[in-house]
């Protein structure tokens, strides 16, 4: 399963680092080995200034990429994205043909900008809560829960939410005992709420 990571100038670090870990070492200890094809997309192929000035190049960019099973789009400071049509278009089109498709923190923002999230549950990171009801009223956003799952759709809250709702996305997508493992082997304590 190819997943791709869509990141952007002054994205969250942990937002794409997060699950980039769970889904690269989950192909590392699945049977058969490398059940998922994970890497990283931008707007363009040149570097990338994520916040705090990690720089990350990514492996493909919005127009040269493989077809995508599973879209996560990462939160950071995601307002230039929702002006771009060339972006929220290809979020749009991408999203139609993958199986499953994921946003971290504020990245639900650029899912509901391409019109994905309408009528659904959602949630993202606790400071943007209110703004995210302000700016889409057609959706349902919930607190106080890590990721939201509404089928094909889900959401995570901010940062470290990621990779809880990236475990809860391999354990749907495989089986429980993988995503255990891949917890344990990356020393991590799985909060498990949907």
């Amino acid at each position: 399963m190819n997943v791709g990571i869509y990141i952007y100038e002054n994205a969250e670090v942990l937002d794409f680092s997060g699950p980039f870990e769970v889904f690269s070492t989950a192909s590392r200890l699945s049977e058969p080995k490398d059940i998922f094809n994970v890497f990283l997309l931008a707007e363009g192929k040149d570097p990338v200034n994520a916040r705090g000035g990690y720089k990350i190049l990514p492996h493909y960019s919005i127009t040269d990429n493989p077809d995508i099973d599973i879209l996560i789009v990462v939160g950071g400071i995601h307002t230039e994205e929702l002006r771009k049509p060339s972006v929220i278009n290809w979020v749009c089109k991408t999203a139609k043909n993958a199986k499953t498709v994921a946003s971290v923190c504020t990245g639900a923002f650029i899912l509901a900008k391409a019109g994905l999230l309408s009528n659904l549950k959602v949630t993202t990171h606790w400071e943007d809560i209110d703004d995210l009801r302000k700016s889409f009223p057609d959706l349902t956003v919930v607190d106080s829960q890590r990721w939201v799952d509404e089928g094909k759709y889900i959401t995570s809250g901010g940062i470290s939410a990621g990779i809880d709702m990236s475990l809860h996305l391999v354990s749907k997508l495989t089986n429980l005992e993988l995503a255990v493992k891949t917890a344990r082997q990356m020393e991590y304590e799985w909060t498990k709420n949907s």
